[in-house]
């Protein structure tokens, strides 16, 4: 084969990866979406010094994968420091052009408070915070930062202060063409009526939504999980998802456990594909894996297979 061939094949995900991590030249239907790695699919490697949180385009070019998908956590101080910020910038620039994969997205959290916090001061340093994170999105050549929408505990007030925060934010990314995208992510987020009509309140071209196949959670302070059953009130997944699509910017494939065909023991991989594949979406699907049973590396690996198998089945 032409090695000119071989890339535009292996860009496109024409060619299946077998669970040994490796391409397998197997000429099958090409997928419909693109294939990032979510960091957080790593946290315990980063979190306990096992690994570098700079060595994460390497592992995901070793990986397949095409883009990556940034965590502030893993970054301390960017939002604050000068030196970080320049670090976290170099550092990254280079290193996603000497493994050749994208850099999609910041995942930011923890910013000094939350964006719908009743403590107007609070509010804004998060504000402040959060706009450096973009900054540093775009130095870095991403498209999309995704933010968090937690504070206030009654709901007229929390999507009031939200849509006030994500416009300030909004305008300020447009400048650096970047799409402000909010996740499900627990909480109030995952109340899927409530997060869209903030959305849809806002009105903003760059603003839209990360839909998540697994945060549905709708626990007080995000307490309880759907996949080992603790979780007290559920949003519907699929319901959710479709519901979410419509302004989605970027989608995440959560998982947490495999069955012995490989498929996801809690989520259908099939319906949420065929559902994101209906709204004409053909951008990035992130692979964020966050089970116990397999090691994270294996784990990413049984995500992102099963996500070609489904792709190339419908």
């Amino acid at each position: 084969m032409k090695r000119k061939k071989f890339i535009k094949l292996a860009s496109t995900g024409a060619f299946g990866i077998s669970s040994l991590g490796y391409l397998s030249f197997d000429y099958k239907k090409e997928i419909f979406f693109k294939l990032s790695l979510a960091q957080w699919s790593l946290h315990n490697a980063f979190q306990s010094g096992q690994r570098s949180p700079y060595e994460f385009a390497k592992i995901s070019k070793e990986l397949g994968f095409q883009g990556i998908e940034f965590v502030s956590q893993f970054y301390p101080n960017v939002s604050t420091d000068q030196s970080a910020y320049e670090d976290f910038v170099t550092m990254n620039k280079r290193l996603s052009n000497e493994n050749n994969v994208e850099n999609v997205l910041v995942m930011i959290d923890d910013e000094n408070g939350y964006l719908a916090d009743e403590n107007e001061i609070k509010r804004n340093e998060s504000i402040e915070m959060h706009k450096n994170w973009i900054n540093a999105s775009a130095e870095i050549g991403c498209s999309h930062a995704r933010l968090n929408l937690y504070g206030s505990k009654d709901v007229d007030t929390w999507k009031a202060l939200s849509m006030e925060s994500l416009t300030e934010l909004g305008n300020h990314a447009k400048n650096l063409n970047i799409n402000v995208i909010v996740e499900n992510h627990g909480r109030i987020t995952s109340n899927i009526p409530e997060l869209m009509d903030v959305i849809n309140g806002v009105n903003l071209e760059n603003v839209g939504t990360l839909p998540d196949f697994g945060n549905f959670c709708m626990a007080d302070e995000g307490y309880g999980s759907v996949f080992d059953g603790t979780c007290e009130t559920t949003y519907d997944f699929y319901k959710g998802i479709e519901e979410m699509m419509p302004k989605a910017f970027a989608v995440s494939a959560k998982s947490n456990d495999f069955d012995e065909n490989g498929d996801e023991k809690l989520i259908d991989y099939t319906r949420m594909l065929k559902i994101v594949k209906s709204f004409g979406y053909n951008s990035y699907i992130g692979v964020e894996y966050e089970g116990e049973r397999l090691s994270e590396i294996d784990g990413i690996k049984a995500t992102r297979d099963l996500l070609i198998k489904v792709g190339q089945s419908i």
